[in-house]
């Protein structure tokens, strides 16, 4: 039954109604007004209750037939209660509005968590990159290093000139660093690499020095199997009197055999930094394919760790400190790559795509 309904046109006309009838009139249309399941059902509702052809607007037309005298009073009736059925009406469709809303957003939701059903639930633990940090400090202390860090926003002397990077080196370029607008046009960088905390040991000026520098590094990289522009690196640098190559070539040996157990197979390439010399390059066997060649070390069979050498006297002349006293060397190497030939990680892009599959096992 339509609610308020007009049933007949001669059903009204002329024919006076009681408070009772227009009560339970409203009650009815209420009550249907509240059990409204949607938008469209009240839309129709709200036609057959207070359109043209509804029951109370037939009423309201028969007010000509009543007696002046009634007239007033039967219009104030009919006024409120249209009034009443106006706001149920506002009341239901706002209700229904939100919980259409509430209906699509569940509907829209995606589901990013990843329950396995199989294992009890567990803490978290510390990312593979982080564990393998961590390990690098310990055996370095071991070593007699202190651990120093710096910040991620660095100076272009810092980074580069204090380096002994010349003006027009590839690395100083937007194509290959990210600078900021801090101040002066490119002043300021994500730094590329922490060899800027060894700058600022350095300037420190305490002497002997032993240090190791761990910590996030920024490049205009493509990702791909070996590279990310977001990375970890850790470098260190030693200034002492009477140090040689032969002391870098042992501590390289010292800490790869740490990392990765006895007999593991290195070997320095020379090389050229701006900020070392003689420079060299050192390698590990590829923990993946063992040697034979693969996409992770690009069929060569040899993994890049990272680059080493003999200070620059000009870094020690920027800092102060006088290369005819004073020696040492420096390495620097990313902690992500290190952590994938440990581990045999065939692709570096696995430690940012946040698979609790993967991460779960380390």
């Amino acid at each position: 039954m339509r609610p308020m309904a007009q049933q007949s046109e001669g059903a009204v006309a002329g024919a006076p109604w009681s408070p009772g009838e227009l009560e339970a009139q409203l009650a009815q249309s209420l009550l249907a007004i509240g059990e409204a399941a949607d938008l469209d059902t009240l839309g129709v509702l709200r036609s057959d209750v207070l359109g043209p052809r509804s029951r109370l607007a037939g009423w309201r037309k028969g007010l000509g037939t009543i007696a002046p005298e009634q007239r007033r009073t039967a219009g104030a009736a009919l006024n409120a209660a249209r009034d009443e059925l106006e706001a149920a009406l506002s009341q239901r469709a706002e209700t229904l509005a939100e919980r259409q809303r509430a209906a699509k957003l569940a509907a829209d939701r995606l589901d990013l968590t990843e329950v396995r059903l199989s294992q009890e639930w567990s803490t978290g633990h510390l990312h593979l990159v982080t564990q393998v940090r961590e390990e690098l400090e310990d055996v370095f202390v071991g070593m007699g290093y202190e651990i120093a860090e710096g910040p991620e926003v660095e100076s272009d002397w810092n980074n580069f000139t204090a380096l002994n990077v010349p003006p027009d080196h590839p690395a100083r370029s937007n194509q290959d660093s990210f600078y900021l607008d801090l101040g002066d046009r490119e002043s300021f960088l994500l730094r590329t690499q922490t060899s800027p905390v060894q700058i600022r040991l350095l300037e420190r000026g305490v002497l002997p020095l032993y240090a190791v520098a761990p910590g996030r590094v920024y490049r205009r990289d493509t990702a791909d199997a070996r590279h990310l522009p977001v990375f970890h690196q850790i470098e260190g640098i030693v200034i002492d009197r009477g140090v040689t190559f032969g002391d870098l070539a042992g501590t390289i040996a010292t800490f790869t055999e740490a990392i990765f157990g006895q007999g593991t197979k290195s070997r320095l390439r020379p090389a050229h930094f701006p900020f070392t010399e003689p420079s060299a390059e050192f390698e590990i066997t590829c923990s993946i394919c063992g040697g034979t060649g693969c996409r992770t070390c690009g069929g060569v069979g040899w993994i890049e760790l990272g680059g080493a050498g003999m200070v620059h006297p000009a870094v020690l002349e920027h800092a102060g400190i006088d290369p005819e006293e004073w020696s040492g060397f420096a390495f620097g190497f990313g902690i992500d790559r290190l952590a994938m030939m440990r581990h045999e990680i065939e692709d570096i892009r696995s430690f940012i795509e946040n698979d609790a599959r993967f991460l779960a096992q380390f």
